[in-house]
């Protein structure tokens, strides 16, 4: 049986047509970008182009685009950054409760420090953010509210422009994971508000080990580094850039700005038929997690009620996916974000998370189907078995 990659919001597959881009800058590339002979210069009008295109799949100025190694270390950037540099009276740090962990542990990391105070904001059962419950955290003391556009297990999409009025509202900046998001759907960081926006390569079919900060011109002078020696990207980033690990980032931002409404119509297609072959195979014992009126098109977040999720996973191959369950201290954990949304320990063990992408096929949905169904069964059946 053919293998099913089915973890697209793990990491997406490398587009061959950014590996060929890709190519000339890994077998000839020579110099450094920050170099002024020629060969660096020729890298740093590579690195320029790229900083075009993923401003221009965003909305937003190419200055105002940082690169760095990928969306932990921009939201660490964001956020210690600002930290650092944050006056006495604006010590305090909003994030919301089904943030990614390199939200929520730098966050956590500050709070400790005694750097800033850190208030959760909770969500919905449907998993996006509780508007309320934001602006009655909010106040003049607030320094930075973080809120992902898209929840990276549910695919929940959240009132990020919403979110960036009540922030501004008090003086306040909006910092936005928008990972999940960038390259799947719309999205504009001008029209949505946001001070700084994070994003990753491999979540839009470009390289591992690529990402950017974004920024407005006010947001970024209020950063500082996080990483010393030189004076590399604005002096907020130090460190040779990887020249090609940029460029595959910019052809893939710009596939994206070609492609993204017809690739997304296409995906939540097939997503949609995934979701119904297995409730069509299992009956009422399926249940999808989270608004699906409001998500990801390429997403779904399924619960197989009396099937553990880990279980069935294994079960499943050469089908992948993926769950929400965390290793901590030698025991499995249920998702953080799940249980945020209210769903019980038992639901959030019994919830898969399937993602699809730009390379999925009709004939990889039907395999997963069938190998999803037959998992399930048999993990449901050893559990019933007598002892």
């Amino acid at each position: 049986m053919d293998e099913v990659y089915l973890d697209y919001n793990g990491s997406a597959p490398l587009d061959p047509r950014v590996a060929e881009a890709m190519l000339p800058e890994l077998t000839s590339g020579i110099g450094n970008a920050s170099s002024v002979h020629r060969f660096g210069l020729r890298r740093a009008a590579a690195v320029d182009k790229a900083r075009e295109q993923v401003g221009a799949l965003i909305g937003t100025r190419p200055s105002g685009v940082l690169f760095c190694s990928g969306a932990t270390e921009a939201n660490n950037l964001a956020l210690l950054g600002l930290a650092e540099a944050a006056p006495p009276e604006r010590n305090r740090i909003i994030i919301s409760a089904t943030e990614h962990a390199s939200v929520r542990k730098p966050s956590q990391w500050l709070h400790t420090q005694g750097t800033a105070k850190v208030d959760v904001v909770g969500v919905t059962p449907g998993g996006y953010v509780n508007l309320d419950e934001l602006e009655a955290l909010l106040g003049p003391d607030v320094l930075v509210v973080s809120v992902m556009a898209a929840n990276s297990e549910t695919g929940v999409l959240n009132p990020v422009t919403q979110a960036a009025e009540h922030a501004h509202a008090v003086g306040a900046m909006l910092h936005c994971d928008a990972t999940q998001m960038v390259g799947r759907l719309p999205f504009n960081m001008t029209e949505v508000g946001a001070d700084l926006v994070s994003l990753s390569s491999h979540k839009m079919c470009g390289p591992t080990g690529v990402g950017a900060l974004v920024g407005t011109r006010s947001a970024l002078a209020q950063l500082s580094s996080i990483i010393h020696g030189g004076a590399h990207e604005r002096g907020l980033r130090s460190g040779s850039l990887n020249v090609a690990g940029i460029v595959g980032l910019g052809s893939a931002a710009a596939i994206c700005s070609t492609e993204l409404h017809t690739e997304a119509r296409a995906v939540s297609r097939l997503r949609d038929k995934l979701v119904a072959g297995l409730v069509e195979a299992l009956a009422g014992d399926v249940s999808e997690n989270g608004d699906t009126s409001r998500r990801l098109p390429n997403t779904a977040s399924i619960r197989f009620c009396g099937a553990d999720a880990e279980a069935v996973m294994h079960n499943m191959d050469p089908v992948a996916v993926s769950t929400g369950s965390a290793c901590s201290s030698g025991a499995i954990e249920p998702s953080a974000v799940l249980l945020a949304m209210g769903l019980s320990r038992q639901a959030a063990f019994e919830t898969v998370r399937f993602s699809l992408g730009r390379f999925t096929t009709e004939a990889e949905i039907q395999t997963a189907i069938q190998q999803a169904v037959t998992a399930v069964r048999y993990v449901r059946s050893m559990t019933e078995a007598p002892s």
